[in-house]
C-alpha cells in the first residue's frame, strides 16, 4: 500500500466520532494490507513505531521538528514557529508548508524511515533524516508523519477499536475472544494482525507466550469485607498487597527485561533488581511477576508509593537506587523453560515459584497463607495495614492466570475501603476549565475527568476537579495539558459538559472524594433510564500517575460496584 492511501484512511478516521464507522474504516484499510504492511499499519494507526514495551521513542522536540520543516521547505524557522503557534498542531503546520506532490512512497518505505529517525541518536542526523523523508511526501502525508514524529496522531483509535476491526477482518464475531487472547499474551497488536493475515484464525488460536513479549497483567475485583471474599471463593490464598510498582520480569539467558503494569520497558531504571534476578534465578527462561517497593535500610520500614515512584527516572538512576533500594515481592510465575504456566491453577504456579526462588534480600516471596476463615483474613488484613501496606489480595486456588482480565479469581481488600467512599479512584483528564478568582491568572481552575468504559472503548466523564493541587502543580498541569490540547472533544470522550479546553485522554490522576452520587451532568454509568455517576467533593491525591495509561483508569463497571458497596457500608 502507498502511504498516501494510508493517509487518506487516517483523514477519514479523524473526521468521524462514530465507533462503528471507525471500525468499518479500519477493516477496509486492513483488508488491503499485505503480509509485509499489516503490522506497520497497525502501529502507525496507534501513533507508534513499535509497541511501547520495545522502548523505542522518537526523541524529537518541537524545536527540532521546526528546524526540519524550515530546512525541508526553504522557509525561516521563525515563520514555521509562528505558523505552529497559530495552528497549535505540527501536522497542520506541515500540511500548509509542504507544496510538492511527493514521490509515492510505500507504507514500508515511510515506516522504515520513521524507525530510522527514532533509532538515530544525534540531533543533527535526526534533522537530516526528517528533512529527507518530508521531501518525499505530499502535504497530506506530511501532516500525519509530523504528528507521528511528535507523538500526537490523535485519530481517536484505541486497542479495542483495532481488535474490533481485526475481528471483522477475520470474518466472524466469534473470533474476537481468540484475537483478544493472543493480544493479552503478547501485548503486540501488530504481531497479532500479522499472524492473522499470514496464518488465519488458527494461527491466532495457536498463539504462545514468548519471553520478551509482556503478558497483559491480570487484574482484581474489589469487595468491602473478608466475609464477602469467603462467600465468593471459599478456601483461598491470601497475600499481602504492597503499595509499589507492579513489575513483570522476563529472563532469557543473559537477557533480562523488566516491564511496568502498563507494559512500559523499565529495565534501565532498576539495575539493583536486574542484578538480583541474574544472581538468584538460575533457570534459562522465566517470566515472573511481583510488586517492587522502596524501603528504609536503617529501619526496614517500607516507603509510601509517592517515594517509590521516584525510582521511575531516566537520570540519576544509580544514585536513587542507593538512596531508595527496592525489594521485589514476587507473587506469580507465568512461564518457565518453554512451559506456559498461565493456564495452570494458582496453587501450582505458587508451588513452582517457591521452588525456583531462593532466599535472598531483594527478591522475596509475597506473604501468603491459605484459609477458609473470614476471621483469619480480617486479622491478617489488620496486621498488614498496621505495617503500612495497602491491604490484601485473595486468589482462587484453582484459577488460571487470566491475562488482561479483571474478574473474581483475584479479589482485593484495601484499607481505604473502610471510609464512606470505597476507594481512591484513578481518572483520566479529558479537558480543563479556565480559572476564576485567584486562579484566573493561572489560566486553569478545574479539570474535567473521566473513567474508562472497555465495552465501548470510550472515556465517560465523572467529575470536575478543582482541589488537591498546589499553585505550582496547576502551572505544571496547564503546561503539560496544553501540549496535548485539541480543537474539539476527542473521539473517545463521551461528555455532556463542554470543557473550555479539550485534551487528548493521556494523563491519569488519583482522586479521593466523600462519596459517589448520581448526577445528570456526567456520562459514567448513564443510561436512558438513569443519570450518570459523579464524585462528591473530589480531591487530587498526588500528581500525574506516570505508571498508568488511560485504559488503566477505573472502569464504569467498577464505579457502579463501588457505588453499591458504598451504599451497603452506609446501611451497615
Amino acid at each position: 500500500m502507498k502511504f498516501l492511501e494510508l493517509s487518506q484512511y487516517f483523514q477519514m478516521l479523524e473526521s468521524t466520532t462514530s465507533r462503528l464507522e471507525m471500525s468499518s474504516i479500519l477493516m477496509q484499510m486492513f483488508s488491503k494490507a499485505t503480509n509485509e504492511d499489516i503490522d506497520k499499519m497497525v502501529y502507525l494507526t496507534l501513533g507508534e513505531i513499535l509497541p511501547p514495551f520495545k522502548g523505542i521513542e522518537m526523541g524529537v522536540s518541537e524545536k527540532l521538528m521546526i528546524e526540519a520543516l524550515s530546512k525541508a521547505c526553504g522557509v525561516r524557522a521563525s515563520q514555521v514557529e509562528s505558523l505552529y503557534k497559530s495552528k497549535g498542531d505540527m501536522g497542520e503546520t506541515a500540511f500548509e508548508l509542504v507544496n510538492w506532490e511527493g514521490k509515492g512512497l510505500s507504507v514500508k518505505q515511510v515506516y522504515d524511515e520513521l524507525l530510522d529517525i527514532a533509532t538515530t541518536r544525534g540531533t543533527k542526523d535526526k534533522v537530516l533524516r526528517i528533512m529527507s523523508l518530508l521531501k518525499g511526501l505530499s502535504n497530506l502525508e506530511a501532516k500525519y508523519v509530523a504528528r507521528i514524529i511528535m507523538g500526537r496522531l490523535r485519530l481517536g483509535v484505541g486497542d479495542a477499536t483495532i481488535i474490533e476491526a481485526l475481528t471483522s477482518l477475520a470474518g466472524s464475531k466469534d473470533y474476537k475472544g481468540d484475537i483478544e487472547r493472543a493480544y493479552n499474551l503478547c501485548s503486540d497488536l501488530g504481531l497479532v494482525a500479522k499472524v492473522l493475515v499470514q496464518k488465519g484464525i488458527e494461527g491466532v488460536r495457536n498463539f504462545k507466550v514468548q519471553v520478551g513479549y509482556p503478558i497483559r497483567m491480570a487484574l482484581a475485583e474489589r469487595v468491602a469485607s473478608a466475609e464477602e471474599i469467603i462467600k465468593r471463593m471459599g478456601r483461598c490464598a491470601v497475600e499481602a498487597k504492597y503499595d509499589g510498582f507492579r513489575l513483570q520480569v522476563h529472563k532469557k539467558g543473559k537477557d533480562i527485561e523488566i516491564y511496568s503494569r502498563n507494559l512500559e520497558r523499565m529495565t534501565e531504571m532498576f539495575p539493583d533488581l536486574k542484578q538480583a534476578i541474574w544472581e538468584n534465578i538460575k533457570q534459562d527462561e522465566v517470566i515472573i511477576e511481583g510488586e517492587a517497593i522502596t524501603y528504609n535500610e536503617e529501619t526496614g520500614e517500607f516507603y509510601p508509593f509517592q517515594i517509590t515512584i521516584q525510582r521511575k527516572r531516566k537520570y540519576g538512576v544509580y544514585e536513587y537506587a542507593k538512596e531508595y533500594p527496592l525489594k521485589l515481592f514476587v507473587f506469580d510465575l507465568l512461564y518457565i523453560e518453554g512451559e506456559d504456566y498461565t493456564q495452570k491453577p494458582f496453587i501450582e504456579r505458587r508451588k513452582k515459584l517457591e521452588e525456583i526462588l531462593p532466599e535472598n534480600s531483594v527478591l522475596l516471596k509475597s506473604e501468603m497463607f491459605i484459609t477458609d476463615s473470614a476471621k483469619e483474613i480480617e486479622k491478617f488484613f489488620e496486621d498488614v495495614v498496621a505495617r503500612g501496606l495497602e491491604g490484601i489480595i485473595a486468589k482462587r486456588l484453582d484459577a488460571p492466570y487470566t491475562a488482561g482480565s479483571r474478574n473474581f479469581n483475584w479479589i482485593k481488600l484495601k484499607r481505604s475501603y473502610r471510609g464512606s467512599l470505597a476507594d481512591t479512584i484513578d481518572v483520566v483528564i479529558v479537558g480543563y476549565f479556565y480559572g476564576k478568582g485567584a486562579r484566573a491568572k493561572l489560566g486553569i481552575g478545574a479539570l474535567l475527568t473521566a473513567v474508562y468504559d472497555p465495552k465501548t472503548d470510550t472515556f465517560k466523564t465523572i467529575s470536575k476537579v478543582g482541589s488537591g493541587f498546589t499553585e505550582d502543580e496547576w502551572i505544571r498541569l496547564k503546561n503539560m495539558l496544553d501540549q496535548i490540547k485539541l480543537p474539539h472533544r476527542h473521539a473517545r470522550v463521551d461528555s455532556l459538559l463542554d470543557a473550555d479546553v479539550w485534551v487528548e485522554p493521556k494523563y491519569v490522576i488519583t482522586l479521593t472524594a466523600d462519596e459517589i452520587t448520581r448526577s445528570p451532568l456526567h456520562t459514567a454509568g448513564r443510561t436512558m433510564e438513569e443519570p450518570g455517576f459523579a464524585l462528591r467533593f473530589p480531591r487530587a491525591v498526588g500528581f500525574i500517575r506516570t505508571d498508568k495509561k488511560p485504559e488503566d483508569a477505573n472502569t464504569v463497571e467498577e464505579i457502579i460496584n463501588m457505588y453499591r458497596m458504598q451504599k451497603k457500608i452506609s446501611v451497615d
